[in-house]
């Protein structure tokens, strides 16, 4: 027979709500009640009841994460992050992927499965071009992580995108690179992260009294290494170039590789800067300098944020918050590593 909390209110010698009170971590209770309790969990192999705690709260002590891709690797470390932060509040995840197909993220949004969860964390690819259409059938309070959505008065979220550009291409520049090329542009988008960052690249170009472009700057529609690799080939074809800032180190970890294909060494002909600072660029051969975001912080304060809004209807205005991001300098663009 399972282990209820009868059993371990005996084995702790303290009453069963005690028991509720520590498990839930409200109301008073000392260090040592804690502790025994605490014992007579692990040792009775305790285990709450989600189900039930769900029907006497109205909550369910879930919520879920959408992302485009979890192949991402940023993604992968964004969502062992909001797992991380939520365990802290003891929720659960429920990961979902979109493909960043528009039609995916509004029935991930709209649809059944709403009803297993108290509120969303939306990693917007889709939808990032909103509408005014868009909060209507949303059951669930919804925190985007990126920026903010047209039409959708939500919390959101975000990193520096266009200050961590800047601070990439100032680092190109005052390395003695002229000629920077920029992987990941979608021409046709104003809002959204990929506006953002090629606006730092521009805007940092322009200060230091550098025309933009055009031909240095390729579109991709997919932040993946195939697609870095596909993009950086058409720089290659195209013209010289000195350097390039990858919108994200997926890209350019594919970037490298072609490089070194076509024979130009990273960084002594070219030097390569990411962004997201994702786990592989530490090891990639060079190790990839990148603008790593505070990650943490954004998963904490989007899990904090949505926890706010769950099962209240006066949580206040939108609030948006925007994490900070650091260069940091590795081999492939290093004046060290190109000496």
């Amino acid at each position: 027979m399972p282990v209820t909390l009868h059993d371990v209110a005996q084995a702790a010698g303290v009453s069963i709500k005690t028991v509720s009170n520590v498990v839930r971590g409200q109301g008073s209770f000392s260090d040592a009640t804690r502790a025994r309790v605490d014992a007579a969990i692990e040792e009775l192999g305790y285990r709450p009841n989600l189900a039930a705690r769900g029907l006497r709260s109205g909550r369910l002590g879930v919520i879920s994460l959408i992302v485009p891709d979890i192949r991402n690797p940023y993604f992968a470390e964004l969502a062992d992050a909001v797992m991380t932060a939520a365990a802290a509040h003891d929720l659960l995840v429920l990961l979902e992927q979109s493909r960043g197909d528009r039609d995916v993220e509004l029935e991930l949004l709209r649809g059944n499965r709403t009803q297993m969860v108290d509120g969303i964390l939306f990693s917007v690819l889709g939808l990032v071009d909103g509408g005014p259409e868009l909060p209507e059938g949303i059951p669930n309070p919804v925190v985007v992580l990126g920026e903010p959505v047209p039409g959708w008065a939500t919390d959101h979220v975000t990193m520096r995108n266009a200050e961590g550009a800047q601070a990439a291409v100032r680092h190109l520049l005052d390395d003695g690179r002229t000629r920077i090329a920029a992987l990941g542009a979608l021409h046709g988008r104003r809002t959204g992260t990929a506006a953002l960052r090629l606006a730092g690249y521009r805007q940092a170009l322009a200060d230091a009294g550098i025309g933009y472009d055009p031909a240095l700057v390729v579109d991709v529609g997919v932040w993946s290494r195939s697609a870095g690799a596909e993009g950086t080939r058409r720089l290659v074809r195209a013209g010289d170039f000195d350097g390039l800032l990858a919108f994200n180190d997926a890209m350019a970890l594919g970037a490298m590789r072609v490089l070194e294909d076509s024979g130009r060494k990273v960084p002594a002909d070219v030097a390569v800067v990411g962004f997201d600072d994702i786990d592989e660029t530490r090891y990639s051969v060079p190790a990839l300098s990148t603008v790593k975001p505070a990650l943490e912080d954004i998963a904490a304060t989007a899990v904090a944020y949505l926890i706010d809004r769950i099962g209240r209807a006066d949580a206040g205005p939108p609030r948006a918050h925007r994490a900070g991001v650091e260069l940091l300098v590795r081999e492939s663009s290093s004046a060290l590593s190109r000496r």
